[in-house]
């Protein structure tokens, strides 16, 4: 019998009592609060290609002013899900690495849009790679939440990407014109565009494309319409998967999934945007289509499954590539 099992329990108990006085005599008083979360990055594979989600961070949005529908009702659909307006959004973009082409779809804010955006560089560096390797920028529309990223003090962030966009939406937001017939809290988004596009029309490395066009092998554009004059999504394909990334043909989840004709105060065409919308949802849930949005719950990826006239969201699995 060992000596330990000798000793009296009185002295046991003795010595477990001493060590608790003496741990409660050191406890240090609590570390403040941290309060910050920091997704960063998300990777998974489609077939042969490495998709990267990147996050350019969040910010609260009153959704329940901007979606076309009774406040009241979204606050409701808000609530189902546990959640309120404003809603702290997220703001999401895609790096598509095809062993020949490393292709980012969206740029995120930069200084553009608020002061909790503006990640997506460091979390691309934090990701393993470097913005001298984008090869492509395609670009959704020309929102400021979605092409700020490109520049930064007038001069290109990606010093070797050659920047694409749909002609429509191109012509659209470069137009002077155009800018000097908006509304005074529309001009914004004009000048962001000019400027952020500016160092790559000036290098001779913005180039325009018409509608559905194979850009790359494996990734499409796919004209979208309606949330602006030319928004495009793209489609990338590889090994018999699928992913469309759906850049703003929703916005808010807990409400547009149940009812995605809800359309938002930022679509340019409504009509247009609510039909693509639910064009794109029907086609992704009949064929199993992998789906991403730049402004769902980061890193924003999941499957559709059709319910009747709703629709419901299954986000990727979390996983850890080796």
């Amino acid at each position: 019998m060992s000596n330990f099992s000798r000793t009296p329990r009185t002295l046991i108990l003795a010595a477990a009592l001493g060590l608790a006085a003496f741990s409660a005599g050191t406890v240090h008083a609590a570390a403040p609060l941290a309060k910050v979360s920091a997704p960063g990055y998300f990777r998974m594979m489609l077939g042969e290609f490495e998709v990267t989600a990147l996050s350019d961070g969040t910010t609260e949005l009153p959704v329940n002013k901007l979606l076309k529908t009774a406040p009241a009702k979204v606050d409701r659909a808000l609530a189902r899900s546990f959640l309120a307006s404003p809603l702290e959004t997220s703001f999401n973009a895609y790096l598509i690495n095809t062993g020949g082409k490393l292709v980012l779809v969206d740029s995120g804010a930069g200084g553009l849009f608020g002061p909790n955006l503006g990640k997506l560089v460091a979390n691309l560096k934090a990701s393993g790679y470097q913005p001298e390797q984008v090869d492509e920028i395609y670009i959704t529309h020309l929102h400021p939440d979605h092409v700020g990223g490109i520049a930064k003090e007038g001069a290109a962030v990606f010093a070797n990407a050659v920047v694409r966009a749909d002609r429509r939406d191109a012509d659209f937001w470069l137009s002077q014109e155009n800018m000097e017939k908006a509304p005074a809290e529309a001009k914004g988004f004009f000048q962001g565009a000019m400027a952020s596009l500016k160092p790559y029309i000036d290098a001779k490395r913005f180039q325009p494309f018409e509608g559905d066009t194979q850009l790359v092998p494996g990734v499409k554009s796919t004209s979208t319409y309606g949330h602006t004059p030319g928004h495009t999504s793209y489609l990338v394909e590889s090994g018999g998967k699928k992913l469309l990334l759906a850049g703003d043909l929703i916005h808010v989840g807990a409400v547009q999934f149940d009812e995605p004709t809800v359309t938002i105060a930022f679509d340019t065409d409504e009509k247009a945007a609510r039909a693509q919308r639910l064009k794109a949802f029907g086609a992704a849930a009949r064929e199993g289509t992998w789906v991403a949005a730049s402004h769902l719950q980061f890193p924003g990826i999941g499957h559709l499954r059709s319910s009747g006239k709703s629709y419901q969201w299954v986000p990727v699995n979390y996983t850890q590539l080796r």
